[in-house]
């Protein structure tokens, strides 16, 4: 499982964008800027649609502020299904990337096996990643929403 001061995978990650589909390769993705990434186990669902994804869209220009340059959100659904999510939070300022084939969320160590809710998905989390590097890292218990808020991550800059 990643952990703090982990060099993050490399892999692809997907987004869409005015109908253009984008592939992101980590190591571009992360080199030399400061993220904050949060995952969740699926869009649409409902502590992700009301308050996590939305807690991030609130402190984007806090977080901002602190230094960080993008603000990504991450699940194990298509970039299609991301796109539209994120078109219905107004997440204008969050990078909406997919992991269609949870490939990246495994190579994280954070996935988890739901059975019938929708299979392999993200386990909830945020980290900060500095230049490709963990520096902080919120790994939620299965079924809660504590430590991986937008405020704690703020909190921790």
């Amino acid at each position: 499982m990643i952990a703090i001061n982990s060099k993050m995978p490399t892999g692809q990650l997907q987004q869409m964008n005015d109908g253009n589909m984008t592939n992101h390769n980590t190591d571009e993705l992360f080199a030399n800027k400061k993220i904050a990434l949060f995952a969740v186990p699926g869009a649409f669902t409902p502590t992700c649609s009301e308050t996590h994804l939305p807690g991030f869209i609130v402190a984007a220009d806090e977080l901002k502020a602190k230094g960080i340059d993008h603000i990504i959100c991450l699940a194990v659904n298509d970039a299609f299904v991301m796109n539209a999510w994120g078109k219905a939070q107004n997440a204008e300022h969050i990078m909406m990337l997919a992991d269609g084939d949870g490939s990246y969320t495994k190579a994280l160590g954070l996935e988890m096996e739901t059975g019938a809710f929708g299979g392999l998905r993200s386990q909830r989390y945020s980290m900060v990643i500095d230049n490709g590097i963990v520096t902080h890292l919120n790994i939620e218990q299965p079924k809660q929403f504590e430590v991986s808020t937008a405020q704690v991550l703020l909190n921790s800059l």
